[in-house]
């Protein structure tokens, strides 16, 4: 359900900017969209979008829209492949200059969604985290944040937490403006796309419960 022009979570300042940036954005990279929706319908089939419940402001959970880049494909025994197993080649590209996050822009548009803000993430984690990292929690989640341009997926989660709730309390639009320009430096750069030893990211335990890489 859509959370409606000024959602809960975020300043109107703010929700003005968002609106700002994602509604001509949609319109000028509206070729770019269809056309990469009819590369992954060739190459991937059926579905274009990936759609996976993620949590939003105060946890509360929302469906979050991806271009798809993995394959869905089960073992003998009908269990899901690990993510380096399902990852194809374009999942790799769109991943690699952030294009797979480009469907966010319409959970931005719906107001689930903020520009910058901490990345949404699974919603099983809810349990896993402290209190302090909980606070992430206290804004909308965001397409790009102050962990994505501070290392990304080459930090370790306790960091990452630690930069979502410094940008929680330190929240400005001189800042948000900051986060974009470093964003699309690093996607030009291609930098912290994922994890050394996995496919995109380990999976967060809970704090000090971080599986070893491989």
């Amino acid at each position: 359900m859509s959370a409606g022009l000024f959602p809960a979570g975020v300043p109107k300042s703010k929700r003005v900017f968002d609106l700002l940036l994602a509604i001509p954005g949609v319109l000028v990279l509206s070729p770019l969209l269809a056309g990469l929706a009819i590369l992954i319908r060739l190459r991937l089939g059926p579905p274009v979008l990936f759609l996976q419940t993620r949590p939003g402001y105060r946890g509360q959970p929302f469906t979050l829209y991806k271009f798809r880049t993995m394959m869905d494909t089960w073992d003998k025994d009908g269990r899901l492949l690990s993510d380096a197993e399902r990852l194809t080649g374009l999942g790799r590209f769109l991943r690699s200059f952030s294009l797979d996050d480009l469907p966010n822009a319409i959970n931005v548009l719906r107001g689930e969604m903020s520009v910058v803000v901490p990345r949404p993430l699974l919603i099983e984690y809810l349990d896993r985290y402290t209190a302090e990292q909980a606070r992430r929690h206290d804004v909308l989640p965001g397409i790009t944040g102050w962990a994505q341009v501070n290392g990304r997926n080459d930090l370790s989660w306790e960091d990452k937490f630690r930069l979502d709730v410094w940008y929680v309390d330190h929240w400005s639009l001189g800042l948000d403006i900051k986060i974009l320009a470093l964003t699309a430096w690093k996607v030009l750069r291609r930098e912290g796309i994922t994890q050394p030893g996995f496919a995109t990211a380990q999976e967060f335990l809970g704090t000090g419960r971080e599986p070893p890489p491989g």
